[in-house]
């Protein structure tokens, strides 16, 4: 039990692969995925913003599909197969959607990008991407107060063709 956990409250055992590496863990039953990954695993790219699911600056991957970590509990992902922006690059080599953030400039404060990235490979993979006004809709629930939006429609309309060849759920291993 963790030095945090209130007497009385049992911790739960999750396994589950988080950037291509297996990992068991014990959880408070009231964590949610972003804390964990923050706070208990030192993966500070996912981004605490709104906290309410409501800005997707914590967009991560779990088995492939888009969701918000602040609104997930750990616990909901026993068995999943986690990716977050950490997890994109591969060999050293950059994510075909980080490249192009960066070539087209897709980002200004840099506090978005991360949950952006995560996003753009999901919708990209879920096969939604097929117009300018679709990335743009369905990257809607990613909000950016710079304004960098232009710039992001076009990396992912960059990427796209680009992602054929990257496995669905690419993940390094993490030290």
């Amino acid at each position: 039990m963790s030095a945090t956990a209130p007497e009385g409250v049992v911790e739960h055992p999750i396994h589950l692969t988080l950037n291509g590496q297996p990992r068991s863990l014990q959880v408070q039953p009231w964590t949610t995925l972003l804390d964990l990954l923050r706070e208990q695993l030192d993966l500070i790219g996912t981004k605490k913003g709104c906290d309410h699911g409501q800005c997707g600056a914590c967009t991560v991957l779990r088995d492939g599909k888009r969701i918000n970590a602040c609104l997930t509990l750990a616990i909901m992902c026993d068995g999943a197969e986690l990716v977050t922006i950490e997890g994109l690059a591969s060999d050293g080599e950059l994510h075909p959607l980080q490249r192009a953030f960066i070539r087209h400039d897709a980002f200004q404060c840099g506090y978005c990008t991360p949950g952006q990235i995560c996003s753009a490979v999901g919708l990209v993979h879920e096969g939604h991407a097929d117009s300018r006004e679709a990335i743009r809709e369905q990257m809607s629930g990613n909000l950016c107060r710079c304004g960098a939006y232009g710039n992001i429609v076009a990396a992912v309309e960059e990427a796209m063709p680009l992602m054929k060849d990257v496995p669905r759920q690419q993940g390094r291993t993490t030290p």
